[in-house]
């Protein structure tokens, strides 16, 4: 099986670890095990006391109860036995393609968007048919060309809401119309839902699960809850058969999540108004910063993301979006991803959700390369 070069991965692979300025992260400001001990309020002696004399075994195949319960919780509908615990979002994507993706089904995807909602159908011989977003919509699907490209037979419909690199966000409407469309072909709609819960205003964050009963939910515990170094996902639908598919083909690429996975991540969620009370602040706090500095730079522009952690900034250099975010990376150690890893060129994407100075010194790095940049007469 032949795929494309997933490029959001392979830049972030290169440059990640050594960045001085690293606004390029998309998680919210991580936390450590003593953190989450603390924000919990939760015994940690007693927890290591309980799994230290715990034998390790594969644990719960089909996942932890007590942890598909507090997934559940993050739901209107959901049931435990209607979740797929997975190694992290990128494992549920991927997991869903290889469970259902047939050669020649027509899958439609958005653009831009995470790249496994694309490239990997298309690398399983789907026909593919790609939904192109446009800020003058607002980043929204336009569900006249939804409607011309979801031909009957469609086999299902991927989307991200809140969006990544764009922040926009999809209210219930609009969801239930794509929904709608999805009905009239007989099609599931897949929803990317890592960033889901980081708004920035205190309303209710939809999920497709609740709203289909072909809808189908992926999530982590990595972007919302701040612990992507758990690498738990899960996949979440109401569809029996999907369940099923995605049980059986489990059997042969994962057998079961990490016991300690498991067991951090249901602290975690029983206590997830603690975690999205921090995490809400974090976001609302640093997205004002970097609206203030796109106010500031003539040279720059976007639209304001209205949940997640990322934002898509345009500038106005004649400059290659990889040699823009290169040059800026060894000059002044402001580390961002190139617009060209979502097919959007002369852009990037900024993760506001890290660490608030972190963020306020990169921003100035960012502002002292476009100083240099004008100096240079691009």
């Amino acid at each position: 099986m032949k795929i494309a070069p997933f490029k959001v991965e392979e830049w972030m692979n290169a440059y990640e670890m050594d960045a001085r300025y690293n606004i390029a992260e998309t998680c919210v400001d991580s936390v450590s095990l003593d953190e989450l001990f603390e924000l919990t309020g939760e015994n940690k002696n007693a927890f290591w006391e309980s799994f230290s004399c715990q034998r390790l075994t594969y644990g719960y195949i089909v996942g932890n109860p007590s942890f598909k319960k507090g997934i559940c919780s993050l739901y209107k509908t959901l049931q435990p036995e209607e979740i797929v615990p997975t190694h992290g979002a990128s494992g549920a994507n991927h997991h869903i393609f290889y469970s259902l993706i047939d050669p020649g089904d027509r899958v439609i995807s958005i653009m831009p968007t995470y790249q496994q909602l694309y490239s990997i159908p298309e690398s399983y011989g789907a026909d593919l048919q790609m939904l192109h977003l446009k800020p003058e919509n607002g980043y929204l699907p336009d569900l006249e060309e939804l409607k011309k490209l979801a031909i009957p037979g469609t086999k299902m419909i991927c989307i991200n809401n809140p969006n990544n690199p764009t922040g926009a966000l999809m209210d219930k409407e609009l969801l239930m119309q794509i929904v709608e469309i999805a009905k009239s072909v007989g099609a599931y709609v897949l929803c990317d839902e890592v960033y889901r819960h980081l708004t920035q205003k205190d309303e209710w964050c939809e999920s497709i699960v609740d709203l289909y009963e072909k809808g189908i939910s992926i999530s982590s515990m990595s972007k919302v809850f701040s612990l992507a170094g758990l690498r738990l996902g899960w996949i979440a639908t109401h569809d029996k058969d999907v369940v099923q598919a995605c049980l059986s083909h489990r059997d042969y690429n994962l057998v079961s999540c990490g016991m300690f996975d498991e067991m951090l991540a249901d602290i975690a969620l029983k206590h997830h108004d603690k975690l999205l009370e921090r995490n809400r602040s974090i976001v609302r706090t640093n997205l004002e910063i970097l609206d203030q500095w796109v106010q500031m730079e003539p040279h720059v522009s976007y639209q304001k993301p209205q949940a997640g952690t990322t934002a898509l900034v345009f500038y106005d250099f004649d400059l290659p979006s990889y040699e823009f975010c290169e040059r800026m990376y060894h000059e002044e150690g402001a580390f961002v991803t190139p617009g060209d890893c979502f097919e959007v060129p002369h852009s990037m994407r900024i993760g506001y959700a890290g660490d608030t100075q972190e963020l306020k010194d990169g921003l100035q790095a960012m502002s002292r390369f476009i100083r240099k940049l004008e100096q240079e007469g691009y």
